[in-house]
């Protein structure tokens, strides 16, 4: 169990992690002390990255951020979260169709672990349509998704 101080975990596949993904971290930040990045290592997604390279990715992306940490996790993460003693999920919204997926998945959550709580922030509207999936379609046809990657992340996948 973690100290007192406000905690939330923030999971996901982070495949890669995006702008959009450290707008969320950074909101989040300013409302908990500590954020931990919890990667999901979801091979059932088939991740174009490994799980070492996005927790690799994520950590050079957020290592300016103070309270911010990082680690993989292959579990239901009610047992992840519970384990860390963390009892605040944080998620992202870009648009109403994440709501009902996310909303879904909150109370699925919720009815695994009662302790659970889910709360749901916007990234700014300039982040608001990033997703992996479209970082990743990009990459695949060697397209140039620069401006929706952290610039570190960017320059460690050898993107233009």
């Amino acid at each position: 169990m973690m100290n007192n101080s406000k905690i939330a975990l923030y999971p996901g596949t982070f495949d890669p992690i995006t702008n959009g993904h450290l707008d969320i971290i950074i909101r989040a930040k300013k409302i908990f002390d500590k954020v931990l990045i919890a990667v999901a290592k979801s091979t059932k997604k088939n991740p174009m990255f490994s799980l070492e390279k996005r927790i690799e990715l994520i950590k050079l992306a957020t290592e300016n951020l103070n309270g911010v940490s990082v680690e993989g996790f292959d579990s239901l993460l009610v047992d992840f979260a519970e384990e860390k003693g963390i009892m605040t999920i944080v998620r992202g919204l870009r648009a109403v169709s994440d709501f009902e997926y996310e909303l879904q998945m909150g109370y699925a959550n919720n009815f695994l672990n009662r302790e659970i709580d889910t709360i749901y922030l916007m990234p700014s509207l300039k982040n608001a349509f990033i997703s992996s999936s479209v970082v990743r379609t990009i990459l695949q046809h060697n397209g140039n998704p620069s401006s929706l990657l952290p610039d570190v992340v960017r320059r460690n996948i050898k993107c233009i």
